[in-house]
């Protein structure tokens, strides 16, 4: 397969498109917590099958993670995973104003992940006269769940069995954090290797116009 290369107008393309998604699903989580949110530079990198397990397991010391497929036109999709670091799993009820007992930690995460999860693809798919459909989220990995298995494992699997070519991945990371509560949780969308192709032709449609 071959690997994809964005020249200098691409990627500035697809940083700002990012940077726009990024910052409006941050201003619909600070008002939806009632907070500030912090955000910093997100990471945009190529990353070939043969790193991209290593990639994900040298972010992942997390508490819990949600995977959300996304599907849109044109062949753009990928894979949402939201990580939850450790010190935050106690601090949901807070920031979601549930009372103790309402939800489970488990469908505290997930409802937050989606909230997240769409909001920035929704935000993302408009600037590029797209629309995305979502799978339902799914809780891969959580220190509270009965069935207790390694997160980087449980990752690592998830990827191998979708149905992407993932011999080069697009991976973007953005980290959230909610500065009231010392919380944080980073989102990485994956795109598998089809779906940059195609959203690179898309960014050239834009480039265009312009």
């Amino acid at each position: 397969m071959n690997n994809f290369n964005l020249n200098e107008d691409q990627q500035d393309c697809l940083q700002e498109i990012i940077n726009v998604a990024m910052g409006q699903a941050s201003d619909q989580l600070a008002r939806y917590l009632d907070t500030f949110v912090y955000l910093k530079v997100p990471s945009i990198e190529q990353v070939s099958s043969q790193y991209l397990s290593d990639a994900l397991n040298s972010d992942t010391q997390s508490v819990a993670v949600v995977s959300q497929g996304f599907f849109g036109y044109e062949g753009i999709r990928g894979e949402a995973l939201l990580m939850y670091q450790p010190k935050d799993s106690d601090r949901l009820a807070d920031l979601l104003g549930y009372e103790p007992d309402e939800l489970s930690v488990e469908e505290q995460i997930i409802d937050l992940s989606s909230i997240l999860t769409t909001t920035f693809l929704n935000v993302f798919a408009s600037q590029i006269n797209n629309q995305m459909s979502y799978s339902a989220p799914r809780l891969l990995f959580s220190n509270n769940a009965e069935n207790k298995t390694s997160a980087k494992s449980s990752i690592s699997a998830h990827i191998e069995h979708q149905s992407f070519n993932w011999d080069v991945a697009l991976k973007v990371k953005i980290s959230y954090q909610v500065t009231d509560y010392s919380f944080n949780c980073d989102m990485i969308l994956l795109f598998p290797e089809s779906a940059i192709l195609n959203i690179t032709n898309v960014i050239d449609r834009i480039l265009e116009e312009y």
